[in-house]
């Protein structure tokens, strides 16, 4: 069963927004400039920005950002320093003349306009950020040690979130296909359960289903023939699939989901190639798959992958009247 279509509105959706009394209020939505501002302190606090010496140096964060541009920017102008920066020429002033009276920097005119001055770390300076950028690595390496990996990928992908939202980048989000992974396999039958029932009003017979076939994939599992993946969109589950054996020479491709707020992505499209990928490795002839004719999405899916249409069945499942189809998909 792979659910690819948009979402549709139920009747009994319908009734409940439109009365008053039936409707459940919604949460107030938190003030966003203070969540903002109180995410900042939060932040700040964890990197250890607050401390009077940035890093367990004598320099402030903005002189250790000083720097960093510097290392990064060799032979670089004063003017351009300052724009990247978005600090005041005075200020700015006060911490190149500090590096400089402590050795760090040299000072030179530009040999493109000698209006205009170019700065570059020496010797000492180098060695200067080398041991705050070596600190930084070390105390984040630290903050992320106490995570698991799967939080890590999360923390990650939040990063990149607010930074492309900030910076009004391009927001479609990238995925990444992984192997299985512990309460991967809970999450399919949950995610079914729920997709299906609010798309298509299945009733909890699917459920039922779903989870029988999880659990005969991990009584039976044979990992040489036999695998599964999840799609992530930013640290967040957003599809999955399987491929099982059905006999030595056919696989079958089970239980594909692509969640509703992420379809159009070429997600569905992916798991399918990797599940077709996989059984031609593993050394499979032919690979097979049960739907329903209302998954019109998923099908055309099937088809650009070169799956044909092998046999139809009407029958009464999940609370309808539903057409099931077979497909099948010659390997070699």
């Amino acid at each position: 069963m792979h659910p690819t279509s948009r979402p549709k509105t139920r009747p009994d959706q319908a009734a409940n927004s439109s009365t008053g009394a039936a409707a459940t209020a919604a949460p107030d939505v938190a003030d966003p400039t203070a969540e903002v501002r109180a995410f900042n302190r939060f932040y700040t606090a964890q990197i250890g920005a607050l401390g009077e010496g940035h890093l367990r140096t004598g320099y402030s964060l903005t002189e250790a950002r000083v720097l960093f541009e510097l290392a990064h920017h060799p032979a670089c102008e004063v003017t351009s320093l300052r724009g990247h920066l978005g600090l005041d020429a005075s200020y700015l002033s006060r911490i190149l003349a500090r590096f400089e009276g402590d050795g760090l920097l040299e000072r030179q005119r530009s040999p493109i306009d000698a209006r205009r001055q170019v700065v570059t770390l020496t010797k000492q300076g180098q060695q200067e950020f080398g041991l705050l950028n070596d600190r930084a690595s070390d105390d984040i390496h630290t903050l992320l040690g106490g995570l698991s990996e799967e939080d890590q990928g999360r923390l990650v992908s939040a990063m990149r979130l607010i930074r492309g939202i900030l910076e009004d980048a391009p927001r479609a989000p990238a995925f990444v296909l992984r192997p299985l992974r512990p309460g991967d396999l809970g999450w399919v039958v949950h995610r079914n359960a729920v997709v299906y029932t609010e798309e298509y009003g299945w009733d909890e017979t699917y459920e039922a289903l779903v989870a029988r076939i999880i659990a005969d994939y991990i009584d039976h599992h044979d990992p040489v023939r036999e695998s599964g993946w999840v799609a992530e969109v930013n640290g967040d589950r957003a599809g999955a699939v399987l491929c099982v054996r059905k006999d030595d020479e056919v696989a079958q491709l089970r239980l594909l989901l692509v969640e509703p707020s992420v379809r159009g992505l070429g997600i569905g499209s992916r798991l399918v190639e990797e599940c077709i990928r996989f059984a031609r490795r593993s050394g499979y002839r032919q690979m097979v798959l049960w739907t329903n004719d209302v998954l019109a999405d998923a099908r055309r899916i099937y088809e650009r992958a070169g799956f044909t249409l092998e046999k139809v069945e009407p029958h009464h499942s999940f609370g309808h009247d539903l057409v099931g189809q077979w497909w099948r998909l010659d390997l070699i």
